[in-house]
């Protein structure tokens, strides 16, 4: 397993991260306390939440179980020193969380109190800002993206890392992320932290696979100058890139059974490049899942790539990715589908 730099933080943290936002409804405790265990043992170190989890699916009923089954595990275990652990504070628009106000000093301290009392811990190593008040063109809103009708909110940025720098200075974070942000948002959070002697911006989560590469151009230029690392979310396109939906199949307990539409990423035209995928991957004799994860492994900008697991079998099979390393003909034709298929959801 391969170690990168969060940043200039001095914190290392494993090539792969392991995602949560399964557990508390496609993942029971048990579920997790083991994909904890395996992860370890093959070297991750690095676990990714969100005070929102589970979002499979988005319940007000059951917002926070992620945590909290990462927290009875840290309590029962005693490990929190072998793990880097990364959560979020929720924005704009969920319901289900503060009535859905936006990110603000006025929130920031007891959402972030509420997650160290669901995680059983007296820190967190990452504390991101899961998106962005003014809104983005993530999540498939790239469709119909209008930043004319955003404002600035530099204030707002201004005070939220404000906030955020007292945590640092009280102990109960570590370092500070980013998520769903844009190239402008990037560059404007950057430059605020570095003229106020604020903590940098290390990390940023967005989304980043074979099928979704919006990162590749401005926000990857902004990361290498800035020295941000991508967090990938979703590098199996939700699962689509795993081959398990092909042929019109759902297969029971999975993503799709759940929300057919997999979050607005599937269409005919998600079928055909994901078809071209798999042909490729077939003819290299590749594991889809394992080839998807190491393109993303490959990419220069990258920190680490989350990816989930509902299953033993998933999960060691993914870690396997780590141990594959693709060719040149191999880059030379998924730049072949991408140009044929660039924005195929």
């Amino acid at each position: 397993m391969k170690y990168n730099d969060l940043g200039q933080s001095g914190i290392k943290v494993s090539e792969l991260c392991l995602g949560t936002m399964t557990w508390g409804s496609q993942n029971s405790q048990s579920d997790a306390n083991r994909q904890i265990e395996i992860s370890i043992d093959h070297g991750i170190n690095f676990l990714d939440t969100a005070e929102m989890y589970p979002t499979t699916p988005i319940s007000s009923k059951t917002q926070g179980d992620t945590e909290r089954i990462i927290g009875n595990w840290l309590q029962e275990t005693k490990r929190r020193s072998k793990i880097i652990l990364a959560t979020k504070i929720t924005g704009k628009g969920f319901k289900a969380i503060r009535n859905g106000e936006p990110i603000s000093v006025s929130n920031l301290r007891p959402a972030l109190e509420g997650s160290l009392k669901r995680l059983k811990t007296e820190y967190i190593d990452l504390y991101q800002l899961h998106w962005a008040n003014r809104g983005s063109y993530h999540f498939r809103q790239n469709w119909d993206y209008d930043p004319s009708v955003q404002e600035k909110e530099l204030d707002d940025m201004y005070n939220i890392l404000n906030e955020l720098d007292k945590f640092v200075k009280e102990g109960i974070i570590r370092t500070i992320g980013l998520s769903n942000e844009t190239a402008w948002g990037t560059i404007q959070f950057s430059n605020i932290a570095k003229e106020n002697s604020f903590p940098e911006i290390v990390t940023i989560q967005n989304e980043y696979s074979l099928m979704c590469r919006h990162f590749d151009l401005d926000l990857a230029e902004v990361c290498h100058h800035e020295n941000i690392g991508l967090l990938s979310f979703s590098p199996l396109a939700c699962g689509i890139l795993s081959g398990k939906y092909s042929n019109n199949k759902i297969p029971n307990g999975t993503r799709k059974s759940i929300n057919n539409s997999l979050g607005n990423r599937n269409s005919k035209l998600t079928n055909l490049a994901a078809e071209e995928y798999f042909g490729l991957a077939k003819k290299y004799s590749l594991d889809p899942c394992q080839m998807a994860l190491s393109f993303c492994l490959s990419r220069p900008f990258m920190t680490s790539v989350i990816f989930g697991a509902t299953n033993e079998i998933q999960l060691l099979n993914n870690i396997k990715s780590t141990n594959l390393k693709l060719e040149k003909q191999h880059l030379t034709e998924i730049t072949k589908i991408h140009r044929k298929y660039p924005i195929p959801f």
